[in-house]
């Protein structure tokens, strides 16, 4: 299933880019995160949730095959 990820923040600051689209074969959210702490190692130090069309879901959350938005904390009131 293709993924488009969004990341925003410190988050895309890791990534060195806003968006990706991926072919991910597993089902889990939490999967997905796995495979993106390999291939961006220093995203484990960052504090992010995860939005799946535009939802914020958990770790145990299946992929529709939707957007995905990693989003870090927020300052601000």
């Amino acid at each position: 299933m293709n993924i488009t990820i969004k990341y925003f923040g410190q988050i895309a600051e890791v990534t060195k880019q806003t968006n990706e689209t991926i072919s991910f074969p597993n089902h889990l959210v939490s999967e997905l995160i796995e495979h993106l702490y390999v291939k961006y190692p220093e995203l484990k130090n960052k504090s992010f949730k995860i939005a799946q069309n535009q939802e914020l879901v958990s770790n145990s959350t299946k992929l529709t095959g939707g957007d995905i938005a990693l989003l870090p904390p927020f300052a601000g009131g």
